[in-house]
């Protein structure tokens, strides 16, 4: 339904010019739901405002149901951006002075359905959020959770072709957050059409998109199903975008082997490792003690030590004083005393990430 090619977004500032958007190319299968992953100022509203029609892109092509939007006049862009795009956004937009159900049936005003239609619908529509008791509430009388349910319903009752969410949870705590995204998925499994989440929480992407592309200053770094990305982000920024807190300078001695600086110490690599291949990456909870037999061990000192309630986080130093790694370790219970920490981590093999990147993205 939705393809973007090579889109560009060039704002003027001044005497200035602004690059929000560097050459975007992304397709979205019919029933895909997708997050964009990336830090503020990255562009990744900039790019929801223009697949939504609400921005207009500098070059490049959006093409939608496989028409140009190059051959859109000011009418299809209010049609497609009133009858096909659904938007969710931070703040709720519900309008305080009428009740949640008139909220919601104002989404149908304008499509010609019967108002006895219009209220079945919006009913229906509350009830799937599980608001079908809070019909006569008015936004104030509700929690920020209950309120971005509404809004979610106000969306989903006009049967949009595509459901873009602008940071739809930002506002919320995270025990509202939780139970808002829980609905939304199991909301989102009927959608059975595309999706779009632009989000900076990794965790977040992660557990609500199968899919997810990694936004930076403008360019698409990685993008795929959203496990395999996590598992090989390929690029330092991608990397640190999704939450590695282990990123280790090192030389490319084979295909399979890199020897890490400041550690004395060669590594095997699942892998392969690409010629110009200057940084690995560990994911701080797949460090491990060492198992009989272990390969890749690199000797370790205590440093700080960090709790959170279900994990330890340890900062272990090279004795060489080549550099740090964070090993997060589990807790089985919240009391769980810190474990005491061995001479040696191992690195498994297969939890090394090769990167392509440079001291400066190391440092940003």
């Amino acid at each position: 339904m939705l393809e973007l090619k090579h889109i560009t977004k060039v704002y003027e500032a001044g005497t200035t010019q602004v690059e929000a958007l560097k050459g975007i190319d992304i397709a979205f299968r019919e029933n895909e739901f997708v997050a964009i992953l990336g830090q503020s100022g990255c562009g990744k509203t900039t790019l929801l405002n223009i697949i939504g029609g609400l921005d207009r892109y500098t070059s490049g092509d959006l093409i939608i149901n496989g028409r140009s939007t190059k051959e859109y006049d000011d009418r299809d862009w209010d049609t497609y951006r009133n009858h096909s795009i659904g938007f969710v956004f931070q703040s709720y937009n519900l309008i305080p002075h009428q009740s949640v159900l008139a909220n919601v049936e104002l989404a149908l005003t304008l499509s010609g359905v019967s108002g006895e239609e219009r209220r079945a619908r919006a009913v229906e529509a509350l009830e799937k959020v599980g608001l079908g008791d809070q019909l006569d509430k008015a936004p104030n009388q509700m929690s920020g959770g209950q309120q971005q349910r509404a809004a979610l319903a106000r969306i989903l009752v006009g049967q949009p072709e595509a459901l873009l969410l602008d940071e739809p949870f930002s506002a919320l705590d995270s025990f509202l957050r939780e139970e808002v995204e829980a609905q939304l998925a199991a909301l989102l499994a009927e959608f059975d059409r595309p999706a779009l989440l632009v989000t900076h929480n990794r965790d977040e992407a992660y557990r609500l998109c199968p899919a997810l592309a990694v936004l930076e200053k403008g360019r698409v770094l990685r993008s795929g199903p959203t496990r395999q990305v996590f598992a090989d982000p390929q690029t330092l920024a991608a990397a640190r975008l999704t939450g590695c807190k282990n990123i280790l300078p090192c030389v490319r001695r084979a295909e399979h082997t890199v020897e890490l600086a400041g550690w004395g110490r060669t590594l095997r690599v699942e892998k392969a490792v690409p010629e110009h291949c200057r940084f690995v990456g560990v994911r701080a909870h797949d460090l491990r003690r060492p198992l009989p037999g272990a390969e890749n061990l690199v000797p370790v000192r205590p440093g700080q030590v960090s709790e959170d309630p279900f994990d330890w986080n340890l900062d272990c130093t090279s004795p060489a004083g080549g550099g740090h790694l964070w090993w997060k370790v589990s807790k089985g219970t919240l009391t769980e005393p810190c474990p005491p920490l061995p001479d040696m981590l191992e690195i498994p093999a297969a939890a090394i990430m090769p990167l392509i990147g440079t001291e400066e993205d190391l440092h940003q």
